[in-house]
């Protein structure tokens, strides 16, 4: 029979384990897999993994405490829905945060950094070409991660992250407009010609104009949806006029 492992070592395994399935559970509700509202099974969970519940129930707390996930009592866990009044909040910190970004960077950004990220933006074009939505949101996303990460503020960094995690609840829908994919790749070459021209001022307004015109975009097109989905709904609790009705019953 073998030995049971030292306590430290066990919390280790253990630790390790539960950021693994925290790290998976992440992805899934990231790429929509899970949608917002979506309630979230412990032991359904652990099945599909492999693993026992205990690591999935502290993996939902971590992700409770990123923003991800929301618990309600005597009902369970569910992925968060972002309101839009706290996108608008995420949106405008966000900006901030990216103006930031881009003074710093213009600045101080090496040769070989500046080459990296205009090879994002070729690979980003390249998919609006190839009309690939979903690969051109992850290149989208690596490469405002990679801007933000060459800026060199760890907190800057580990902030915007959260940020973005829960931004992506409310842009889910968004993600999925291709005809989006021209208007945003068209903004990426002005934010780079901006860091390599190292202007400060030019850099930063840059930055904070392409996360400005995001959220006016999100925005815009969550109410629009929301309008249309209203519409929907209250044309279907009108009830037909009768003659209406009859006309139709006779042509059945």
């Amino acid at each position: 029979m073998s030995a049971a492992p030292h306590p430290t070592i066990a919390l280790l395994q253990s630790s390790s384990l539960t950021s693994v399935v925290q790290q998976e559970i992440e992805r899934a509700i990231l790429v929509g897999e899970y949608g917002p509202g979506t309630k979230l099974i412990e032991a359904t969970l652990a099945l599909k993994l492999g693993v026992s519940r205990g690591p999935v129930r502290e993996a939902f707390r971590m992700l409770e405490e990123g923003g991800l996930l929301r618990f309600e009592k005597n009902r369970g866990v569910f992925v968060r829905d972002i309101p839009t009044d706290e996108a608008v909040e995420i949106f405008d910190l966000r900006a901030s945060l990216d103006e930031l970004v881009g003074r710093q960077l213009a600045t101080h950004i090496t040769a070989v950094q500046l080459k990296e990220i205009k090879g994002l933006v070729t690979e980003m074009e390249r998919q609006v070409k190839a009309q690939d939505a979903y690969h051109y949101h992850l290149l989208n996303l690596k490469f405002h991660d990679r801007l933000v990460e060459l800026a060199g503020n760890r907190k800057l960094t580990e902030i915007y992250r959260k940020l973005i995690k829960e931004l992506s609840l409310f842009r889910r829908l968004n993600l999925a407009d291709s005809w989006l994919m021209p208007i945003t790749a068209n903004e990426h070459r002005p934010i780079v010609a901006a860091i390599a021209s190292g202007d400060p001022d030019a850099a930063g307004r840059a930055m904070f104009d392409h996360a400005m015109d995001s959220k006016n975009r999100t925005i815009a097109n969550e109410l629009s949806r929301s309008s249309a989905s209203n519409l929907s709904v209250a044309k279907t609790s009108i009830p037909s006029a009768p003659g209406i009705a009859s006309t139709r019953r006779k042509r059945v």
